[in-house]
């Protein structure tokens, strides 16, 4: 992997961990997910309109990967209802990179030297065990969190095939993005009602400037996905989890022990071997 690419996939990992505190210090969480639906339907929309057409064999897996990021959306709504940033973010993004991997192997042919397996290794396991206390995983939305891993491999893997066919990355980009952020307020008016969602709150602009951050970050992945391995990014993506400790810690009011700081180091250190 290049540099710049390497460069950019942390950049992206930074602006992943800001969004999803956002989302995590949110009163109403699928509220707020809906309305940074909202803003990256518009956004990716006005994009598109300025951007050639992604090739015919690219559009079946935008729309898959659309609908998986709705499922994505609930489940990790659901897991932060009940789990803290600093334990539910790093089961759900350090179950990914090695699921993400195997799939990518099994789907797209693709094949990993031991070197960067090891490094995927050390970082989904440095981020696993961010979220222990003691010997056990004290997380009530396990479950959530767990699934919420598997959409990420599905979505992520469904992308990185379909950008390589698109042969315009930015163009699929926008149009999986809006048919994604299309999809999300008719599952939130089914929930709760059309009234609930275009209530004006507290934090609207907030959740808006969150949705177009997250998707800033999850082009500069898509990007990265259309020429570097699927796995490798996916687990530089996850450093993401070194900066949510941190904001959890310094915003949120979460501890940062010892054992999350070891765990960061194991994360770097995996790092440093995939580049």
């Amino acid at each position: 992997m290049s540099f710049h690419i390497i460069s950019l996939v942390l950049f992206a990992a930074f602006l992943h961990a800001g969004w999803n505190a956002l989302l995590r210090g949110g009163a109403d969480r699928l509220w707020s997910m809906t309305v940074m639906c909202l803003a990256v339907a518009i956004a990716s929309a006005v994009m598109a309109l300025f951007l050639p057409s992604p090739a015919k064999a690219s559009w079946m897996y935008a729309v898959l990967s659309a609908v998986l990021h709705v499922g994505y959306n609930l489940f990790l709504v659901r897991s932060y209802q009940v789990g803290e940033l600093g334990q539910t973010y790093p089961i759900s993004r350090g179950s990914s990179p090695l699921l993400i991997t195997v799939a990518a192997s099994a789907f797209a042919g693709e094949r990993v030297g031991m070197g960067a397996l090891f490094g995927i290794a050390l970082v989904s396991g440095g981020i696993v065990s961010l979220a222990f206390k003691g010997r056990r995983l004290a997380v009530p939305s396990l479950p959530y969190a767990l699934g919420t891993g598997c959409f990420i491999a599905a979505y992520s893997v469904t992308d990185g095939i379909g950008v390589r066919l698109s042969g315009a990355p930015m163009a699929y980009t926008a149009w999986m993005c809006a048919l994604w952020g299309i999809l999300m307020p008719p599952v939130y008016i089914g929930l709760r009602g059309a009234r609930s969602l275009f209530t004006v709150r507290p934090g609207l602009i907030i959740a808006f400037i969150g949705g177009l951050v997250s998707l800033l970050a999850y082009g500069i992945v898509i990007y990265a996905m259309s020429g570097a391995p699927m796995g490798a990014v996916s687990a530089l993506r996850e450093t993401s989890v070194l900066f949510a400790a941190l904001i959890g810690y310094f915003f949120l009011g979460e501890t940062l022990t010892v054992r999350k700081m070891l765990a960061c180091a194991v994360i770097a250190a995996g790092v440093i071997i995939i580049g």
